[in-house]
């Protein structure tokens, strides 16, 4: 990092008669790579500035991740909640969340500013590296990301990041301009979850609505709704009420997760994911795996592992010995178990791989992860079973 700049800005919403409340807060900004780092720290009548006894203990420093999404975005009016861009950066966000002086020592770095849309590898790549290059400095992370994607980051950092620190994702399903914006108050619960004592060893989080999820289970359920983010069958670990981080249950991080140690370049196979449905054209099955170049493919079943007898049959006669098929489902809830695999001439089907709870969209880079790692065909299933 280089060219650090130092001010002293004065808070817009401080009561100037309060003597106990902080005046000011510094902002470091470190000119990094291609965007600007900044260090956030409040001063004047703060617990900050105050000299710390030894019976005190020194506040969690929390690291903000900033790659853009709903939450950094702005619509034309405060009653559209669709078709908007993103348009704020992580200093604005933080100017619109209550005071944290007492709370933690905030730093923050737009890493990217994209609609999650957008998120690809590359992306997830860039975001992987920055948290790697972060954790060790910090007591906590926090990364606010477009709710579009975010379980499927969520999943990749949990397979790919092994650490008891919190790592918490946030978003908001409305954009800053509107009415009754979700985007404050979800910034600032993860912001509170992550410098909590009692969020570590809990895995990656995300945190939205009040809940407090597993970022490997939690999927996005409603287009729409404040209230989208759920794990119907493994339920929700915690909740944030009236500034009250609460868990349900001891620190755990989900059963049967495999680590991958990914090096400093790394680009993960080609593995496609077709959705089955009534009348399925399985020609769409061979076009994808030969035009695409495929390692792998994930089918998101009717059911738990459910396809036609004939789409069965053409990817049987389709695929090479040790090409990996996960059978995954297009519910939200529930599991395909290797029962729901197909059979033929009364054995499984050999290149079949049961999805478990995964869904499609993590079950394809759980499969990604493996095969980058040069895991065969048996190792695939291995690793699938504990899901």
């Amino acid at each position: 990092m280089t060219n650090s700049i130092t001010n002293f800005v004065p808070l817009s919403n401080v009561n100037e008669s309060c003597t106990t409340c902080p005046q000011q807060v510094e902002i470091t900004d470190f000119t990094k790579y291609d965007h600007h780092a900044f260090k956030l720290r409040y001063r004047s009548n703060s617990i900050i500035s105050a000299s710390t006894t030894e019976e005190e203990k020194p506040l969690p420093v929390i690291k903000i991740l900033g790659t853009g999404g709903t939450i950094a975005s702005k619509a034309q009016s405060s009653n559209v909640t669709a078709g908007y861009a993103v348009d704020l950066t992580i200093e604005e966000l933080l100017s619109h969340i209550p005071d944290l002086s007492t709370t933690c020592i905030l730093e923050y770095e737009q890493v990217m500013n994209i609609d999650s849309k957008d998120m690809g590898l590359p992306e997830v790549a860039k975001l992987y590296k920055q948290i790697k290059e972060d954790l060790s400095k910090y007591d906590g992370i926090v990364i606010t990301h477009g709710t579009d994607t975010m379980e499927e980051t969520a999943f990749f950092i949990q397979s790919t990041i092994n650490t008891d620190k919190p790592i918490v994702f946030c978003g908001s399903m409305r954009p800053s301009t509107a009415i009754s914006s979700d985007g404050p108050m979800n910034l600032y619960q993860a912001i509170v979850i992550a410098s909590h004592p009692e969020s570590h060893g809990r895995g990656v989080l995300i945190a939205l609505n009040d809940r407090i999820g597993a970022g490997y289970y939690i999927t996005k359920s409603n287009a729409n709704s404040l209230d989208t983010f759920k794990t119907v069958g493994q339920g929700y670990i915690g909740n944030f009420v009236n500034d009250e981080v609460k868990y349900y249950f001891p620190a755990a991080k989900p059963l049967g997760m495999t680590y991958f140690e990914l090096g400093e370049q790394f680009n993960l196979p080609e593995v496609p994911i077709i959705y089955a449905h009534q009348g399925l054209n399985n020609k769409i099955l061979e076009l994808s795996l030969k035009e695409m170049n495929a390692k792998g493919l994930v089918i998101a079943s009717m059911g738990a592992g459910s396809l036609s007898a004939e789409t069965n049959e053409f990817l049987h006669n389709l695929v090479t010995p040790g090409f990996p098929i996960i059978y995954s489902k297009r519910s939200m809830d529930g599991m395909v178990p290797l029962g729901g695999l197909p059979r033929f001439n009364g054995k499984v089907f050999d290149n079949a791989v049961a999805g478990g709870y995964l869904n499609p969209q993590k079950a394809r880079i759980l499969l990604q992860l493996c095969l980058n790692e040069g895991y065969d065909l048996s190792k695939i299933k291995k690793v699938f079973k504990t899901v």
